[in-house]
């Protein structure tokens, strides 16, 4: 499979979330439409609700680990030991990379936005912000992790 990664940047860079599009880009891998997966990671992005908590990219990266292993029967304790196992890798390759998972840490800032209103996309939006990279280095992990036996 050709890699999506810039695909996955390219998406971030027309505007939509960055959870969007780390998971849109990948969700057709795993049965899931294009529409559907920009409406499902469409309340992540801004760290959920632009509360600047956890990054929307690790929170896509989770609902990706989720379509691919994830477990669905309320018993199977091994099952959800396993899907928690496979998110704290990921999680844990991109703390490993910008020494957090959390929106605010990674964007320099102290607190929840006062706003839930996104910041205009410009190009000092752009051109200031890491989000970009982060995009980035969500889809080669998803890559990495996920992407091996499919086609």
């Amino acid at each position: 499979m050709d890699s999506r990664v810039e695909q996955a940047v390219a998406t971030f860079e027309s505007g939509y979330t960055c959870a969007q599009s780390v998971f849109a880009t990948y969700a057709d891998l795993f049965g899931m439409d294009r529409e559907t997966a920009l409406k499902l990671a469409s309340p992540m992005g801004g760290g959920i609700g632009r509360m600047r908590e956890v990054c929307g990219v690790v929170s896509a990266m989770a609902l990706l680990a989720g379509l691919k292993e994830g477990n669905t029967d309320p018993a199977n304790e091994e099952g959800k030991e396993q899907i928690y196992l496979l998110t704290r890798q990921m999680a844990g390759k991109f703390k490993e990379k910008h020494g957090s998972i959390i929106c605010r840490e990674l964007l320099g800032i102290q607190e929840m936005e006062e706003s839930a209103k996104p910041s205009l996309r410009t190009e000092e939006y752009y051109s200031t912000r890491p989000c970009s990279r982060l995009v980035a280095t969500a889809a080669g992990i998803v890559e990495e992790m996920l992407l091996e036996n499919i086609n």
